[in-house]
């Protein structure tokens, strides 16, 4: 029997994750408190059960559950659906604290089930494509990460910057690095809400050197979503606005003493037209097939975790750096 799901939250975004399921024929019911999310979830899927009441989903016999309700409310649905032995794909973060998201993770293991953080940038064929450069030694030694994710709003009430954009850089540059930074510093600032900062600035030190920064604002005329990875051969730009991977033949030389830049030319690595998000849905439903984790698997979504509350705890402290274990 193939597997069926039940996506809980037909807002912004999980109006994609329903019509995805729903296009995928895995989706068995829509639950969401509002009667705009009822509307919306009945308009995309029709025929489709629709409820209000979250218990109602726990009593069906899906196998899994797709969680993209509020930030704040993850932990506690993701609990009441792992006691209910359904499997989790949940929106990011796992959860708003690291001891939240552990007790989730040894949930999980104990019941058997497949829990899944929805880090969607991971399954874009881009970064897919940019990860083989990475693995395959095309750039030489990786040096230096940056990342910025900039656009003016959707400005939100519940969550900072960091917490709502950083989530898909920090699980991309721990994909490419393949390990935990060991120092984490963060700063930024508040502007349109107390307490709530619009813009941070992030930098990742790892041990080998290597540094990433992650700059996330939604107070920017204009959009930009790139990711740059500097090599010691070549340097790679993914720019997820334009849609475009570029591969520079550029790098610094140093000759007698003295550093040379190269400047090469940029070549468009073609990459596959997929949506991420329809890629990131088979995955959730091939884990559940085959009891294989996905990639982001909940120890993935624990460690972005535990680097986002290294960066929250930098914030808070003013650019002080955080210093997390290396182990994940």
């Amino acid at each position: 029997m193939n597997p069926s799901v039940a996506v809980i939250g037909c807002g912004a975004w999980g109006r994609n994750l329903v019509r995805n399921f729903y296009q995928l024929n895995a989706l068995s019911m829509v639950c969401d408190t509002t009667p705009a999310g009822q509307a919306t979830a009945a308009q995309i899927a029709p025929q489709i059960t629709v409820v209000a009441d979250i218990a109602e989903v726990f009593k069906t016999e899906v196998s899994g559950v797709v969680i993209a309700t509020p930030a704040e409310t993850h932990f506690n649905v993701v609990k009441q659906a792992l006691k209910a032995n359904k499997d989790v794909f949940v929106e990011k973060p796992l959860a708003l604290t690291f001891e939240q998201g552990k007790e989730l993770v040894k949930l999980a293991e104990e019941r058997q089930r497949i829990l899944m953080v929805g880090h969607v940038l991971e399954y874009h064929p881009a970064v897919i494509k940019l990860l083989n450069l990475v693995q395959t030694g095309q750039l030489g030694k990786v040096r230096y990460i940056y990342s910025n994710r900039l656009s003016l709003g959707k400005v939100r009430r519940e969550e900072n910057i960091l917490w709502s954009f950083a989530p898909h850089d920090i699980a991309v540059i721990l994909r490419l690095m393949e390990s935990m930074p060991f120092q984490v510093v963060a700063c930024g600032g508040n502007y349109v809400q107390p307490n709530i900062a619009d813009v941070t600035v992030t930098n990742l030190l790892f041990d080998n050197g290597v540094r990433a920064h992650i700059f996330v604002s939604w107070l920017h005329p204009f959009k930009e979503q790139r990711l740059v990875v500097i090599g010691s051969e070549k340097m790679a730009s993914f720019d997820d606005v334009a849609k475009k991977l570029v591969l520079y033949d550029q790098r610094v030389e140093v000759k007698e003493g003295h550093p040379i830049p190269i400047k090469g030319n940029g070549e468009e690595v073609v990459f596959a037209s997929d949506e991420p998000l329809l890629l990131e849905c088979q995955a959730f439903l091939e884990a559940m097939a085959t009891r294989v984790p996905p990639i982001t698997d909940s120890h993935s979504g624990l460690r972005v975790l535990k680097v986002l509350q290294a960066a929250q705890r930098s914030l808070v402290m003013n650019g002080e750096a955080v210093t997390i274990g290396i182990d994940g």
